[in-house]
């Protein structure tokens, strides 16, 4: 399956909130390579992933102890 390019409005907001996070997106089967643009106001998760949805990620990210919700363009 071709890699897929997912984005997030989230409240992850600063490094300490991206170290945080940081296992949790790492240790996720499928995601290839993911990043936080801290300095927009919506925090904006963006990752490569392959056979992941976007349901999976929320909840990868809402049991880190953070707010996301998917971007649709």
């Amino acid at each position: 399956m071709a890699s897929t390019q997912l984005r997030f409005k989230t409240n992850i907001n600063c490094s300490g909130c991206i170290n945080a996070v940081k296992p949790h997106l790492d240790n996720t089967q499928g995601i290839t390579r993911w990043e936080v643009d801290t300095n927009v106001a919506d925090k904006i998760l963006t990752l490569e992933a392959e056979d992941i949805t976007e349901q999976q990620v929320v909840d990868i990210v809402t049991k880190a102890g953070y707010k996301i919700e998917p971007i649709q363009d």
